[in-house]
């Protein structure tokens, strides 16, 4: 695609596409006259490049930076424009929220696009997934530590119904007891997770009854309370509500060969475990933006220096079983 073809001039909307229906406008910071502001009435997301000193750049749902170019950017909110005008204008809103109040514009949003027709082609043209036994997660008390851990390495750490149950019990857990300290959440195998488990989305078609149960068994409203005192060590792949869960600790480090990926735009989706609340506070509005619009991997050594992590660190993966084992 032409980046030309979704310029913004000064005072103006799109050069070629004027109308209401572009997918998104692109702002070139360099050439955009510093004393005039920027029209943020659209609901398509402003993505800028050049200046990012500009004293307008803050109003723009995303600055271009490596890795991700505008290219990137154009073909990904291309494919679902309306997931992701739905997301910016989160972003854009959720910022000075409370908790809570965060998670439920987040599951609100997310219930729209459930129904969407973005997200129905999405569901119809998947390949049949594969059965796959439960997950399970292992719960250790050890003084005023608890120890948490995904065991499913055979679904690479895919979170099921299952696996967000317990990860809620355990959370819950370590909120209810003012005695426990500190939260340790790892996994078993190469990979840290994949995300929400993709053999279950689709499953609850009523985008109400979705958003009353992510009301209930969300885990990240059952850590808020206590994120402070969470540590995370992530290896492999960290996708979709991994991140989003994980993006909560007080601290997370990750192996030097991890990867980050938020992938859900390209399912006619937005982060929905958290992500849009947990995601941000680490790395901006705008960096978060880059990852959803465009859907791309970052590596470690980039989520070190935009802050998704707090240090690289080599640590050998969980092993398999344990004390306490909930579920599976």
């Amino acid at each position: 695609m032409q980046i030309d073809q979704f310029l913004m001039a000064p005072g103006g909307s799109p050069v070629s596409q004027g109308d209401a229906g572009a997918p998104l406008a692109l702002v070139d910071l360099d050439r955009w006259p510093e004393g005039l502001a920027i029209d943020r009435m659209t609901a398509a997301p402003l993505i800028g490049f050049g200046n990012s000193d500009h004293p307008q750049a803050g109003m723009l749902d995303a600055m271009v930076e490596p890795p991700i170019t505008a290219d990137m950017l154009i073909r990904g909110i291309s494919r679902a424009p309306h997931a992701a005008a739905v997301l910016v204008q989160l972003l854009r809103s959720i910022g000075t929220l409370s908790d809570e109040a965060a998670f439920t514009a987040e599951s609100l949003a997310y219930g729209l696009l459930q129904g969407s027709a973005e997200h129905v082609h999405w569901l119809a043209s998947r390949a049949p997934a594969e059965l796959s036994p439960p997950g399970r997660v292992i719960v250790e008390r050890v003084g005023a530590h608890l120890h948490i851990t995904l065991d499913r390495p055979w679904a690479r750490n895919a979170i099921d119904r299952e696996t967000r149950d317990r990860l809620v019990e355990a959370f819950t857990v370590a909120s209810l007891d003012p005695d426990v300290q500190s939260i340790m959440l790892r996994s078993v195998g190469p990979i840290f997770s994949i995300g929400g488990d993709l053999e279950e989305f689709g499953t609850t078609r009523d985008p109400a009854v979705a958003h009353l149960i992510r009301s209930q068994t969300l885990p990240a409203r059952a850590l808020a309370p206590r994120a402070g005192i969470l540590d995370v060590h992530v290896q492999g792949g960290c996708v979709g509500a991994g991140l989003e869960i994980a993006a909560f600790a007080s601290r997370l480090t990750a192996a030097r060969t991890a990867w980050f990926q938020l992938p859900e735009l390209a399912m006619g989706l937005i982060p929905g475990a958290g992500g849009c609340v947990s995601v941000p506070r680490r790395i901006g509005r705008q960096r978060a933006a880059l990852m959803i619009l465009s859907g791309r991997r970052i590596n470690a050594a980039t989520a070190l220096r935009w802050g998704l992590i707090d240090a690289i660190e080599d640590q050998p993966a969980a092993d398999e079983g344990g004390a306490n084992q909930i579920g599976g």
